[in-house]
């Protein structure tokens, strides 16, 4: 998924692969940072990352550690 320009205001972005109006994780990328936060509760907690900490998730995803049964 390609990131936002750098800025200092988070712009936020669902998948491509989320059906429209579906309720999923939202990215940005800002200050340096990645967060992930809950389209359901877009005031709610934001979950932020390194670069490095962010690639070590997305490789971590896509390799399967993070599936659920």
């Amino acid at each position: 998924m390609p990131m936002s320009t750098e800025t200092d205001t988070p712009i936020w972005r669902k998948s491509s692969r989320s059906a429209q109006g579906a309720d999923c994780v939202e990215v940005a990328t800002f200050l340096g940072t990645h967060a992930v936060r809950d389209s359901k509760n877009p005031r709610g907690a934001v979950l932020t990352f390194t670069p490095s900490d962010w690639t070590n998730l997305l490789n971590a995803i896509k390799a399967g550690t993070h599936d659920l049964p």
